[in-house]
């Protein structure tokens, strides 16, 4: 399997994730917390792709960066919270997020450390050609049910929240 674009690009769209996912994490302010998380979710859509899975892809435009983001930011725009209480809440956390941070840092130096001798010599080859349409068919054959109960269901939540805001607006 032939890489689709060279490391140059991987570790373009990789720096950009880890930058933009720090970024989520230490704006204080909660729309710019959530469009460095759409910056976030984008450049992995561009890893997918990197990957040879452009259906994972898409839907994680489509669907996260798209509409989740956009719930998301209608959250927060809806909801006014008290900022002291805000702020005083991320301050209580700060000795948890270091020690995740330090554990994580360490996990990442023993792979880097170890190599290739964790993981196999050999890669799995996957078939890359018919992805999108196998999906496509096992959604609408296999899975209509489901799928359309999912749909309705989602249906009924946006009009619920609609409904919700209509009445504090």
């Amino acid at each position: 399997m032939t890489p689709v674009a060279p490391t140059f690009f991987f570790d373009l769209l990789s720096a950009l994730a880890i930058i933009s996912a720090i970024l989520v994490i230490t704006r204080k302010n909660a729309v710019h917390s959530a469009l460095s998380l759409i910056v976030t979710l984008l450049s992995l859509a561009g890893l997918y792709l990197m990957l040879y899975a452009p259906f994972v892809a898409g839907v994680q435009v489509v669907l996260y960066a798209g509409g989740i983001m956009v719930l998301f930011l209608f959250v927060i725009m809806l909801v006014s919270l008290e900022r002291s209480i805000h702020e005083e809440s991320f301050n209580k956390q700060w000795h948890v997020g270091i020690l995740a941070c330090l554990l994580l840092g360490a996990m990442f130096l023993y792979v880097v450390s170890k190599g290739k001798a964790i993981f196999p010599d050999r890669v799995a080859s996957l078939p890359e050609a018919m992805n999108t349409q196998q999906i496509g068919l096992a959604l609408y054959q296999q899975y209509l049910l489901p799928f359309e109960i999912a749909s309705l269901l989602l249906l009924v939540a946006i009009v619920g929240a609609v409904v919700m805001a209509k009445k504090k607006i």
